[in-house]
């Protein structure tokens, strides 16, 4: 669950420039949230393949729902034959959607297992100053025990913490946070 002391005490190193102003350009909107929806993908397979991923349109319609001014990254969408990509192209998208994860403001991790990937995901996001929520039975484990602002064990759990604006709240305080600290 939540860790006060973890958002207080994550560095402000890199935040100002990985953050945009926080106002839209007329500075009469809000602007939109970005979020990385980063999630087990191939997981311990040893074969060529892709765990079951239809835990990515759940959590997509989740946030539509729950937090519509969320503009919600899918790496998969924009990659389904990824593991066709030669080691040249594999590499650019890969170190691409690590990149990308420091620019965000949320980053969703769907763990039902560990994934390397989606570990590297989470510590970029969170070093910038992401909030980091895992979906996950792991919580004893310490990429998602200390990476993670809120872990919840399932999809169902998720959906009662946004639906309770719980997340929403999250989000707000940390912005407040950056705010204060001068990288929002």
């Amino acid at each position: 669950m939540m860790n006060d002391d973890l958002l207080r005490s994550e560095s402000a190193a890199g935040e100002a420039a990985s953050r945009e102003n926080v106002s839209s350009p007329t500075g009469n909107e809000p602007r939109r949230l970005r979020a990385f929806l980063a999630g087990v993908m191939q997981g311990s397979m040893v074969e060529k393949g892709l765990v079951a991923q239809d835990y990515r349109q759940s959590i997509k319609a989740l946030l539509q729902e729950h937090l519509p001014e969320v503009d919600v990254y899918d790496p998969l969408a924009d990659h389904k034959n990824s593991l066709d990509y030669d080691r040249r192209t594999g590499r650019e998208v890969f170190f691409h959607h690590n990149r990308l994860c420091q620019t965000v403001d949320l980053l969703i991790a769907f763990l039902p297992q560990a994934s390397m990937g989606t570990a590297i995901e989470m510590w970029e996001a969170y070093q910038h100053g992401a909030v980091v929520i895992s979906i996950s039975p792991m919580r004893h484990n310490w990429v998602v025990k200390f990476l993670s602002h809120r872990i919840y064990p399932d999809l169902e759990s998720f959906k009662l913490a946004l639906r309770s604006g719980e997340i929403e709240q999250l989000l707000c305080r940390r912005q407040q946070e950056t705010d204060v600290r001068g990288g929002g």
